[in-house]
């Protein structure tokens, strides 16, 4: 097991999320429960072998809630989060955090069933996470996206966006 710090405790294991927003008369951003605990959280998962972190945050966005739509190649952040496991142990998460423009929410997906879906305004996602830097993150993005529009704001989101890879539709889950 990887080791950080002098302590010798293990090092975070790594996560990607989706941040997923639209434009609803105010931006808004969708939370999941977990299924554990059922506390709102961004739609997250696991690194996948021969998918890049974007694409990760993308299909755990779809498996968790339904949702496609254009996802930022580069991450906003990241949130540290203790993981509570079905034995009992905690282990610490990192997680990269994707913009997600959501273009659409599907009738089904894989994990309907087991978790809720609900739009937020920014401000009040914020409130609803455990996690402080979660929180911040959240808070920040809501600066960033109703910054007024200069030539700075401008060239900022016109970075975030560069890059963006749409969804493919047509993906194949497992």
């Amino acid at each position: 097991m990887k080791r950080d710090g002098p302590a010798g405790a293990a090092a975070p294991r790594q996560q990607f999320a989706a941040l997923p927003f639209r434009d609803n008369n105010g931006m808004e951003v969708m939370l999941v429960t977990s299924r554990e605990t059922r506390r709102w959280v961004l739609p997250k998962g696991w690194p996948i072998k021969g998918l890049k972190p974007h694409s990760v945050a993308a299909r755990e966005a779809m498996e968790e809630a339904g949702l496609t739509g254009k996802v930022a190649k580069e991450p906003i952040g990241s949130y540290r989060y203790v993981k509570r496991m079905r034995n009992g142990a905690a282990m610490t998460c990192e997680v990269g955090v994707f913009p997600m423009a959501v273009e659409k929410q599907r009738r089904n997906w894989p994990e309907r069933e087991q978790r809720t879906t609900s739009w937020f305004a920014l401000e009040d996602a914020a409130t609803l996470v455990d996690e402080p830097e979660l929180r911040d993150l959240i808070l920040g993005f809501a600066r960033r996206i109703r910054a007024p529009e200069s030539a700075e704001s401008r060239g900022a989101q016109h970075e975030l966006w560069r890059n963006a890879a749409p969804q493919r539709p047509g993906a194949r889950l497992k």
